[in-house]
């Protein structure tokens, strides 16, 4: 399997079973760098973090793009009240 990519590679789909988290301590300044077992899955739609909570229990969180949150609003009722193209018969 090839992993080289180019910048003009696109990638629809990117997955990975662990992240990598920086963080800077506000206190002293120091940056910290930690390996988490988190499941990663980013599209278009945004990205999505699978993991545990304290007790063991399966657990995910969201992060919706711009673009997935027009599209929910537009599902929701909350869109132009206006047709996206013009049909004519």
């Amino acid at each position: 399997m090839n992993n080289n990519f180019e910048e003009t590679d696109f990638l629809d789909k990117i997955e990975a079973d662990t992240v990598i988290v920086e963080v800077i301590d506000n206190k002293t300044g120091k940056a910290f760098r930690r390996n988490l077992p988190i499941k990663y899955v980013e599209t278009d739609n945004g990205i999505q973090l699978f993991g545990e909570t304290i007790d063991g229990n399966p657990s995910q969180i969201a992060f919706y793009s711009d673009t997935a949150m027009t599209k929910i609003s537009e599902l929701l009722g909350n869109g132009p009240d206006a047709p996206r193209c013009n049909h004519k018969e």
